[in-house]
């Protein structure tokens, strides 16, 4: 029988009791950081990220694209789903509100047109049912109407059935250079039961054939926690993922807490299948099973130490980048704590931020056509930060990159020491529970708090 996880002492103390009871419950956690002041105006927001762009380092833009073919059993995004005879005309339809919205955006957030991009993502949904024709004319508009630079590197997401050795070859003669791709698992029944309907070696060779067209950067998802899926299973997705020497690794434990619950994730209309209790329930009645938590733990464990011995790096938190090619370009502009920059989406349910505040988009697609048709950018709701809660985030931010966060920095930034109160009191409870560690430069992250550190900016920074 396997041992427990290392962490599994920590989320037993009595000390973290309330660490234990956040994993429990399942939310999501360290991707987006809410304000603390609800019922922000959508037109402060869009004015507060005017304000910073006048003087923005890289921001990271990113457009959405909520097209699927099939929903998934655990997906809880906002997803619009295309299939049969007029799937062509509803991918045209969601090009043209896409490229739409973004004249809306430039419009409003002039300076939106200067600001230099980082990285441009498409994401979804899943983009890359997208016919040639129209990726080539929604990265044409993107490139020639915001500030892409020499710079900017331009990434596209898809399913691995979807990335065909033709299309791969058309989104390198676009500029593509990186590719993100949900493989989830290279289990065939975890799969099925997902609801998945690309198989294990569907997904070898998405990566085989994006390497012989010539990618510099290929990512995959992986999650755990899945229906049916063992520590044995998780262990033969981190073989396949060493064999074909992946250039970059997510790793998401499975969430079925509804992200608008705690507002630290996008959720479309409907929840997923799997969100529903009675639908659970008669999944196990049938002879299925889901891994208790401290199997998801011994997963989560089987991933991080094969793939850090394999001389991956790990930041921000379950982001593994090969050969020290790390950090992910895109999560680094925003949370890196020299850097924390703007994020831009554009399209159904996006989340967008600056440093005062944040956005997110209308996550119902006929509210949302509505207002881009009568000319309005589509921000269902924003939220803004105190200044107390601007310095809060930005520890947060710094915290989920797993990097040390420095006391110079957040002086320059804020006027004072990370060692001030309130956070002298907060780190040095977490220091005292092992969960953390203090010198004169700052404060660095444990193993354990490393693995809880989600868990531990969300109840207790």
């Amino acid at each position: 029988m396997d041992r427990e996880p290392r962490v599994w002492r920590a989320l037993q103390d009595p000390a973290n009791a309330h660490l234990l009871e956040y994993v429990t419950e399942d939310p999501f956690g360290a991707h987006v950081f809410p304000g603390n002041v609800p019922g922000h105006p959508v037109d402060a927001f869009l004015d507060d990220l005017s304000d910073q762009l006048v003087g923005t380092a890289p921001i990271h833009l990113w457009s959405y694209i909520p097209t699927c073919a099939y929903k998934c059993r655990f997906c809880q995004y906002p997803v619009v789903l295309v299939k049969g005879s007029n799937a062509a005309e509803k991918l045209t339809r969601w090009v043209d509100w896409n490229i739409r919205e973004a004249q809306l955006w430039l419009a409003r957030v002039p300076e939106l047109a200067k600001a230099p991009v980082g990285e441009f993502n498409v994401f979804g949904g899943t983009p890359s049912l997208l016919p040639v024709d129209e990726i080539r004319r929604l990265l044409g508009f993107y490139r020639e109407n915001f500030g892409f630079t020499d710079d900017t590197t331009i990434r596209f997401e898809g399913d691995p059935s979807t990335f065909t050795p033709e299309k791969l070859d058309a989104l390198r003669e676009l500029g593509c250079t990186k590719l993100s791709s949900g493989v989830q698992s290279f289990d065939d029944p975890v799969l099925r039961e997902c609801g998945r309907e690309h198989t294990s070696q569907m997904c070898v060779d998405f990566v085989r054939n994006a390497k012989k067209a010539g990618f510099e950067w290929i990512s995959i998802d992986l999650m755990y926690g899945l229906l049916d899926q063992t520590v044995d299973s998780v262990r033969r997705d981190l073989d396949v993922v060493l064999e074909e020497e992946i250039t970059a690794v997510v790793c998401t434990k499975l969430h079925l807490k509804s992200y608008s619950d705690t507002r630290t994730g996008v959720a479309g209309e409907q929840p997923a299948p799997w969100q529903l209790p009675a639908y659970r329930d008669k999944l196990v009645r049938d002879g299925h099973f889901w891994p208790a938590l401290v199997e998801q733990y011994r997963m989560r464990e089987v991933l991080t130490d094969g793939l850090r011995a394999a001389g991956y790096t790990e930041h921000p938190t379950m982001y593994f980048a090969r050969n020290g090619l790390g950090p992910e370009k895109w999560k680094s502009i925003m949370v890196d704590q020299d850097k924390q920059e703007a994020e831009v989406a554009i399209g159904l349910g996006g989340s967008s931020s600056c440093r005062a505040s944040e956005a997110i988009t209308d996550v119902q697609w006929k509210s949302y056509a509505q207002a881009v048709d009568a000319g309005r950018v589509p921000l269902g709701s924003a939220t803004r930060f105190t200044e107390e809660a601007q310095e809060a985030r930005s520890v947060k931010m710094a915290l989920s990159t797993l990097q040390p966060v420095r006391d110079d920095l957040h002086r320059a930034r804020f006027g004072r020491s990370v060692f001030d109160s309130p956070w002298r009191e907060k780190f040095d409870s977490l220091a005292e529970r092992g969960l953390l560690t203090l010198d004169q430069d700052g404060v660095t992250l444990t193993d354990d708090g490393e693995v809880l550190v989600e868990a531990i900016i969300n109840t207790e920074l």
